[in-house]
């Protein structure tokens, strides 16, 4: 039957109580919504599958592949772009509706029985529970009719999954609506901004992404003199794109986005300020045949390198550390022919530079 004010205001009912109710649940039970994606290993391989020992389907499992960290963890390119950042949170395929009635109702009757759990937290509980059994429910926010079990197979609810490598607790948390139900083939209702889309994939790819280390040639190779250029280049063959893929495959929803990274420029950091750059911006273009620099030859000792330095003083008994940072453009592809630009990424090495003085020899 439909909601009377006065039912409303006697159980403090809106859709924050609700979300605080859940917010209880996901807190306190370690095997609920808090925790409903299982990140990739992050070596190269898909993974699929996944679930908890009820045995309920883990749905939204993202799997990585391609040139991506370890273990799940983060990758080493860093946006050019300081204020962008991965997404903090986002909403995906969570449990059928016979599989979530099941969690939420063992959740709901753990900590309603849990002593003390009385008063408005015991009020927001019971309302937690009547938003899923009954279509009317008790707040202006339409409720599910015994958890939709009527549909199940032909739909998914959707929860909030956080991001565990933003370190901003408030931002991770954000993504606080309750769970919601999505048919098959549709999708999220537009209200849901961060339901899960390709964009959000490609961002955790890049996230994710690990480019690979690349030591710049450089001659003289490990000592050079005073006031003499040093050459630096990159050829070609060390020099390639790089991609990293996220999915997620569920029954009735798969989505998934590839981000490609691909090397444009090198910028020379010498590591004292007594150093001259070639050119004077620090900063190698790519040639036309995707190198970087040039390799010195023989007779090439008095001229300016393409990309390279000119130390201006010693580095004593010690060694200058020469920073050569690569800028990457990263662009992605996904699901249904979306696409675009991600803000340009860095990664770069470090390598020790002896520079001595170049000895007179006295007749």
């Amino acid at each position: 039957m439909p909601v009377t004010g006065s039912r409303r205001t006697l159980l403090c009912t809106s859709t924050a109580a609700l979300a605080i109710a859940f917010s209880a649940l996901i807190l306190t039970a370690p095997n609920s919504a808090a925790e409903p994606v299982d990140y990739g290993k992050g070596d190269g391989t898909e993974e699929s599958g996944g679930g908890d020992e009820t045995g309920i389907y883990a749905a939204a499992r993202i799997t990585y592949s391609g040139s991506v960290a370890k273990n799940g963890s983060t990758g080493n390119v860093t946006s050019a772009d300081v204020n962008w950042t991965p997404p903090p949170c986002w909403y995906a395929p969570y449990l059928g509706a016979e599989d979530f009635k099941k969690k939420m109702s063992k959740d709901i009757k753990g900590q309603m029985n849990t002593p003390g759990m009385g008063g408005h937290a015991g009020a927001a509980l019971s309302e937690l529970q009547r938003h899923y059994e009954d279509e009317y429910g008790w707040t202006d926010t339409p409720g599910y009719k015994d958890y939709n079990v009527d549909k199940d197979g032909e739909g998914m609810f959707w929860a909030a999954v956080e991001n565990p490598d933003e370190p901003d607790l408030l931002k991770r948390s954000s993504c606080n609506d309750l769970p919601f139900w999505v048919d098959n083939g549709e999708a999220p209702p537009p209200q849901y901004e961060e339901a899960i889309t390709p964009e959000i994939l490609a961002a955790l790819a890049y996230q994710h992404m690990q480019l690979p280390d690349t030591e710049v040639s450089l001659a003289p190779e490990e000592t050079t003199k005073v006031n003499l250029p040093t050459w630096a280049w990159l050829d070609k063959a060390v020099f390639d794109e790089v991609q990293a893929t996220a999915a997620l495959n569920v029954p009735g929803f798969a989505l998934q986005a590839t981000t490609t990274a691909t090397p444009v420029s090198l910028t020379l950091e010498p590591g004292t300020d007594d150093a001259e750059t070639h050119p004077a911006s620090g900063e190698c273009t790519l040639n036309a045949d995707d190198s970087i620099g040039e390799p010195y030859a023989k007779g090439k000792d008095d001229q300016n390198p393409p990309c390279g330095i000119t130390y201006l003083r010693s580095s004593g008994d010690g060694a200058f550390d020469l920073q050569a940072t690569i800028t990457w453009e990263i662009a992605w592809t996904g699901t249904g022919g979306a696409g675009g630009d991600l803000p340009d990424g860095t990664f770069g090495n470090d390598q020790e530079v002896v520079v001595q003085e170049i000895q007179a020899v006295n007749r």
